[in-house]
């Protein structure tokens, strides 16, 4: 800590710890191939990982195991020992024979003549817009950060190692832009490009097509990069993931590819260990439909024909290693068989190091989870509850809490959501504990762990009153136990946005105004309503500057009868009255992209400045960079265009460690002058 940050009030005493987490190197994942099957899951990468240190692993025992087949045996091979993967309720099944029974019984409840039917897409259930009503909102992988030190205290926060604005200390999010602070690689579309930033400018080094890659973004783990994205060999939904030596930085060279058969919900770092959590979907089967000449009874009666006679292979994910043959990701005595309360789906956790793309750790689930969350050392996977609706071409529709009207494809999935959580142990990950919320989970930032206590944000379902929660959770054994709970925050309003922090919390609800709630957490058990502000607009994104400032980048009215961007500047020094300082208002019909992307959003604490990407919406989309520094409890904005189109939301600016900023547009990457 420098001299002049000791003089801040708005600074903390020390810097928030850090965990390096050594990867440990694994077997690879075995088996047989299976048919492509119908994603229920579209690819995301986000920028996001998440919250603070917590507990300790649990040990597990090892069992003995052979070679994988259809038995399940272990995917090391004949002779190898079986890392327990499943500690708590989660049991695995017993052989693939049983698993293919458990997936076809639970099919059958699902296809129709028109072949998959009942299916709803993966959304969850964020609270309520008036009165009674329950509006659906898509899953989003925002990146966000959080870590504190003080009880009932913010705390400055800062970006990761690698330049990105990240959720959880000692956790790295993918994103188009990574550095070391000497070399910058940025990815667009499937160019990845280096840059040597030591000198006065930035110099372009070399660039390298990504082979059969879209929507890449990129982990950075010392001199290899780790491109993520949609596979661009196929229509169909699959993950490939690129591994690239940077050790000649002007020449870049691919060393390994990795293609999974199914989406990818999300990918975080730990050290040089890669995790993803992978959705596989449910399988692509040889479905008729109904016609001239077949009845809807004759095509029924068909489809349950393919059903029942669908084997193991069309129902388990693949994995294909540098162009081979695709083989089964998932040993059948690793995926775990849950409740009927999940949808049928098939959810992958696997870990591998960064150097070696093609060794993988993978345990799975027969049931869909759509939120993941992880810190340092733990992964939590969610189902959240919640009113949903679907048509018969799977498109999101909004139904009410009645839903009036509506054909029989509409139903309530439970007003309850599951969770699942795993200790991590490098490439590895084992499921030690259930539970479950009563309440809709809005997307990952709804998680947060703390001294071994999960705290969780739930919006409203038709299992609890019309207003938000904040619950607390201990593992007791291998439960997930209720500690604490506080009810009635924003009644018939919409979760917003979540910040936690060791001792407290802060959340943004909103209907016409923005509420945004102070939680005392020192006492886990009693989370205790600290404050409650309530100013025009609302914040979709909260980021701490430390323990007296924290910025809210959302929407809002500019005085004028016009609706757009809004950042404002807020005190929580005394979390018992927040207050907002200063407030910026953008023209109508400009937004404030870290609002929904955390990535677009950096804080500079050095220079008392944060810079964050604004578009604007007209006869053609303009994105601008917001310049903001602070001064004597007021913000002073410069705005500057740097980009047009959809490469706006390419723009990034990454902090360098000697305090420089190199701004990355579609096509450049510039040192830029605060």
């Amino acid at each position: 800590m420098t001299d002049l940050e000791r003089l801040w009030d708005d600074y903390p005493t020390g810097p928030a710890p850090t965990r390096q987490i050594l990867a440990a190197t694994a077997a690879t994942a075995a088996s047989r191939r299976r048919r492509r099957r119908r994603p229920l899951l579209r690819s995301v990468v986000t920028a996001g990982a998440l919250t603070a240190l917590v507990g300790a692993f649990v040990a597990g025992s090892l069992t003995r195991g052979g070679p994988g087949g259809a038995d399940g045996g272990s995917a090391g091979g004949e002779g190898t020992t079986r890392y327990a993967a499943f500690r708590a309720d989660l049991k695995p099944a017993a052989s693939c024979s049983d698993l293919r029974e458990t997936y076809v019984d639970r099919g059958l409840d699902l296809v129709g003549p028109w072949g998959w039917e009942g299916v709803d897409p993966p959304v969850s259930v964020v609270g309520s817009a008036r009165d009674d009503a329950l509006v659906n909102g898509l899953t989003d992988e925002l990146g966000r950060y959080s870590a504190a030190k003080a009880p009932a205290q913010s705390q400055r926060q800062v970006s990761s190692e690698t330049g990105t604005n990240v959720q959880e200390a000692g956790v790295d999010e993918p994103d188009t832009v990574k550095t070391d602070g000497a070399l910058l690689a940025v990815v667009r579309a499937d160019r990845l490009t280096t840059y040597d930033v030591t000198g006065s400018s930035s110099r372009r080094l070399g660039t390298l097509v990504l082979p059969r890659i879209r929507n890449a973004e990129i982990l950075l783990s010392g001199d290899t990069v780790v491109a993520v994205g949609a596979d661009a060999a196929t229509r169909r939904e699959r993950t490939r993931v690129v591994t690239v030596s940077l050790a000649d930085p002007a020449a870049p060279e691919v060393t390994d590819q990795v293609v999974y058969d199914a989406t990818l919900l999300s990918a975080r770092q730990h050290g040089s260990t890669v995790r993803l959590v992978l959705a596989a979907g449910l399988p692509d089967l040889d479905f008729v439909s109904p016609g001239p000449a077949r009845s809807e009874r004759q095509a029924l009666r068909h489809n349950r024909e393919v059903v029942e006679k669908s084997t193991i292979e069309d129902w388990l994910p693949t994995i294909a290693v540098d162009g081979g043959a695709a083989k089964q990701l998932l040993d059948c005595a690793d995926v775990a068989v849950p409740s009927d309360t999940l949808a049928l789906d098939t959810t992958s956790v696997v870990g591998f190091d960064a150097g070696s793309p093609g060794r993988v750790d993978a345990i799975g689930l027969a049931g869909r989870t759509d939120i993941a969350y992880e810190s340092a050392d733990h992964l939590y996977l969610a189902a959240s509850g919640g009113w949903t609706g679907w048509d018969r071409r799977g498109d999101t529709v909004d139904c009410l809490r009645s839903c009036p009207g509506r054909s029989a494809l509409w139903r309530d999935p439970g007003g309850t959501s599951s969770l699942f959580d795993f200790a991590l142990d490098g490439t590895r990950a084992a499921h030690v504990a259930s539970g479950e919320v009563e309440g809709a989970l809005r997307d990952r930032w709804s998680l947060d762990e703390a001294d071994d206590v999960l705290r969780v944000a739930v919006g409203p379902t038709a299992e609890t009153g019309n207003f938000n929660s904040l619950v607390t959770f201990e593992r007791r054994g291998t439960e997930l136990v209720e500690r604490g709970r506080l009810d009635h925050l924003g009644p018939r309003e919409q979760l917003q946005s979540v910040r936690w922090f060791d001792g407290l919390a802060i959340l943004v609800t909103f209907r016409q105004v923005d509420p945004l709630y102070a939680v005392d957490l020192t006492d886990t058990a009693h989370p205790r309503l600290l404050s409650k502000l309530k100013i025009p607009g609302f914040s979709s994104y909260l980021h701490p500057l430390g323990r007296a400032r924290m910025i809210g980048v959302g929407e809002g009215p500019d005085g004028k009868g016009g609706w757009g961007a809004q950042i404002g500047l807020f005190d929580v020094r005394d979390p018992s009255a927040v207050t907002r300082r200063d407030v910026l208002h953008y023209p109508p019909g400009t937004e404030a992209l870290a609002g929904s992307d955390p990535r677009a959003f950096t804080w500079l604490p050095d220079e008392r400045t944060f810079l964050t990407v604004v578009q604007k919406w007209g006869a053609r989309r303009v994105g601008y960079l917001s310049v903001i520094r602070l001064h004597e409890g007021r913000m002073h904005e410069r705005r500057v265009k740097v980009e047009y189109g959809s490469d706006v939301d390419l723009v990034r600016a990454v902090p360098m460690p000697d305090g420089r900023v190199v701004v990355v547009t579609g096509d450049d990457a510039q040192f830029f002058e605060l």
